[in-house]
């Protein structure tokens, strides 16, 4: 195991020289190794205003908004601001052909209005804590899975302790490929109702032509409460809950920006491979993105095409299709960023470098030549088999959405089978109250061309040895209409009322009979090479290729001492910091820093959903209705600042010097969208809603100025 001395080398290494922008840094952390940076650059606060466990701070007005965004808290009632695309799923869910909150955006106009929101949650970090020692202790004489075995065994007496009895939610994560173990302990609040939302003509202006691009005019926010029983604690629902009372909430600034300003992002971003060897960049950048692209072609045509033709399926898939856009367009420009980069011979080139660094220093025969031979063919090994894992992913897991019934079934049965009808028993309720909102958002039609388009790619794309050869036969010997017959139509998933009933009335012999159905006979036989042959292997072969990442990242910290180094991103709270500036994409091109009112009416094109600005706002555009928020006689929208951002950063407060809120972040620009794997500080920008617009919208537009009243706004 790695000794302690060589851990407390870890803050202080880095792969590549590091601009003074690139990084997500660990808050508690800063005044060591940031904090004289950001100073200098123009942050005028100090590290405890950020981060504090004694002391109200910065961290205690940021929360993890349901399971994959940031919030923050903008007054002491417990309003929070955060994406109009993180809270998508919530407008979506309260929106019908009569009550169209997409189209036509949501306002509650006093606290009675506010809609709650089944399953969200915030989460605040109670505190971080390096657990290193404690999760390491005992290991020094084990290896393999004894050393495992004694890690998890720590980890959970940890996690244990910390919940204190329920109180707070708990989790140990390691940093630097295990080098370094993490803390995390939050407090969640799950009363969180919706407060206001723009259309989608604003918050989600430009749609997916626009997603990833600068220049940028959207109005990407979403406004939500949080709401606490009588003692301000966390509880479930109930009309008796009152507003939260935050430690801390964020001042609104109505200062304006200026190019070189300071800017912070605090937020909790969440996958990053800064580290990564050449052969784990080369398999992402030539196969993984390529076929994850093609796949997501086709169900974004099939899901678009049908959206265009019917308002009611338009609201159904909104939220599934962003969610399937969002990525397939960032690795088209994740292709790009590393191509440019020339990636991989950079990656090359590095691990050259340490190769003769190991020679003259006499560890590479006995330590490092073992981890350069295993990458290899660990790598040739998981190009196989991520390959099966991404169209299984892309088709069985989340493509053809049926398939979501057909597993929820066959858990079902697997626990009847295995006498554990208790727990059948849940599932099955859990199933049965889960309809009515499945096929809410289902339309048959749109699954069964998913299904028809999507099953021959599976066929025709692996290897025989990861398909079931009933599959391959049914799907080869029938045309598109047999097989939609012969196997969807058939199927009493494609019933409601019969798998309502079923679910309701039907016995477990009964229940047992749904094996013959053959759309869970079908997903059955795909499950099963999945979970066997596929991400078994998958997971094995990563534990393996971590384990040796572990061991190169101990020579990488010995090699580069006196660097400063941050560890890849987790989804917990980070600091990112940089400055307003613009960046020249391309030869010839200039951008600048940000956008204004004037360019929305620009785009304006009532043909395209995505382009019809609303009525009001070309009347407020027309007259000049500006209010306080003009400048220069416009609206400011967006700027891009460069901040390392990356997904999970969505809806995290962008600060200025005196750590007043300037914007909201909600993006990267395209050319930069390679920043997970490798940092281009010349064409890597974050882009955030400028905060005087979302201000502007909520007061001119929507007419709810009242809640600007329970903000701080600093002027």
């Amino acid at each position: 195991m790695m000794k302690k001395s060589l851990l407390l080398l870890l803050l202080g290494f880095s792969l590549f020289q590091l601009s003074a922008k690139e990084g997500m840094w660990i808050p508690i952390l800063l005044e060591k190794y940031n904090l004289a940076e950001m100073q200098e650059m123009g942050f005028k606060l100090t590290a405890d205003d950020i981060y504090d466990v004694n002391h109200s701070s910065m961290k205690d007005a940021v929360v993890i908004f349901g399971g994959g965004c940031t919030g923050e808290l903008i007054s002491d009632e417990g309003l929070l601001i955060t994406n109009h695309h993180c809270g998508y799923r919530q407008i979506q869910s309260h929106s019908t052909v009569e009550h169209d909150y997409l189209t036509n955006g949501f306002w509650a106009m006093s606290r009675d209005e506010e809609l709650p929101n089944e399953r969200l949650t915030v989460s605040f970090l109670e505190y971080m804590e390096d657990v290193t020692d404690k999760v390491l202790a005992g290991t020094e004489n084990l290896d393999g899975e004894a050393a495992d075995k004694k890690i998890n065994e720590n980890t959970d007496r940890i996690i244990k302790e910390a919940r204190n009895d329920g109180k707070f939610t708990a989790s140990v994560k390691p940093l630097f490929y295990g080098n370094q173990y993490f803390l995390y302990v939050y407090k969640v609040y799950k009363d969180v109702r919706l407060v206001g939302a723009p259309p989608s003509a604003i918050g989600k202006f430009g749609g997916d032509t626009d997603n990833w691009m600068w220049p940028r005019h959207t109005g990407d926010f979403s406004l939500f409460r949080i709401y606490a029983d009588e003692n301000n604690e966390p509880a479930e629902y109930s009309p008796d809950n009152v507003p939260f009372k935050p430690k801390k909430s964020f001042p609104v600034s109505m200062k304006g920006i200026q190019p070189g300003d300071f800017t912070m992002v605090f937020g909790n971003p969440g996958t990053t491979m800064q580290y990564w060897p050449h052969q784990a960049v080369d398999v992402t950048m030539n196969q993984r993105d390529p076929d994850r692209i093609m796949l997501r072609d086709i169900k974004l045509d099939i899901i678009g095409g049908d959206m265009e033709s019917d308002p009611k399926i338009r609201i159904q898939y909104a939220a599934k299709y962003q969610s399937i856009s969002n990525s397939w367009k960032k690795w088209q420009g994740e292709i790009k960023g590393l191509k440019r980069l020339d990636a991989v011979n950079k990656k090359l080139a590095y691990e050259e470098e340490f190769k003769k660094w190991a020679q003259q220093n006499n560890t590479w025969d006995n330590t490092y030549e073992s981890v350069f031979n295993a990458f290899e063919k660990l790598y040739t090994d998981y190009a196989t088999y991520i390959k099966a894992y991404d169209y299984y992913r892309e088709i069985v897991i989340s493509g053809v959405e049926v398939f979501k019934q057909a597993r929820t079934v066959n858990s079902i049965i697997n626990n009847i089978e295995n006498d554990q009808g208790e727990r059948a028993e849940s599932i099955r309720s859990a199933m049965l109250n889960g309809l009515p909102g499945f096929y809410k958002d289902f339309n048959q039609p749109t699954d069964e061309d998913l299904f028809a388009a999507l099953m021959p790619e599976l066929i025709n794309g692996l290897d025989a040895s990861f398909l079931p050869a009933e599959v391959v036969e049914t799907i080869k010997q029938n045309d598109r209409e047999k097989l939609i017959k012969k196997v969807y139509q058939k199927s009493i998933l494609t019933d409601r009322k019969k798998l309502e009933d079923l679910l309701k009335n039907g016995s477990e012999k009964q229940l047992l009979k749904l094996r013959k159905d053959p759309l869970i006979a079908m997903y059955n036989q795909l499950n099963f090479i999945y979970e066997k042959d596929i991400i078994h292997e998958v997971r094995k072969i990563s534990k393996s290729i971590d384990d040796n990442m572990k061991v190169y990242m101990a020579g990488l910290m010995e090699m580069k001492k006196g660097q400063a180094f941050y560890p890849d991103a987790n989804l917990t709270l980070r600091v990112a910091y940089g400055q307003v500036e613009g960046y020249e994409p391309k030869d010839g091109v200039k951008y600048k820093y940000y956008t204004t009112l004037t360019g929305i009416m620009e785009k304006d094109n009532p043909e395209i959903y995505d382009y019809d600005v609303p009525d009001r706002l070309k009347e407020l555009y027309q007259t000049k209705d500006f209010g306080q928020y003009e400048v220069n006689g416009d609206v400011p929208v967006c700027f891009t600042a460069s901040n390392h951002t990356t997904g999970g950063n969505s809806g995290s407060p962008v600060v200025n010097g005196n750590g007043e809120l300037i914007g909201v972040n909600f993006d990267r620009c395209w050319e930069g969208t390679m920043s997970d794997i490798m940092y281009d500080p010349e064409r890597c920008r974050n882009i955030s809603i400028d905060i005087r617009y979302a201000l502007f919208i909520i007061d001119k537009f929507a007419g709810a100025g009242y809640l600007l009243d329970e903000m701080e706004i600093v002027k």
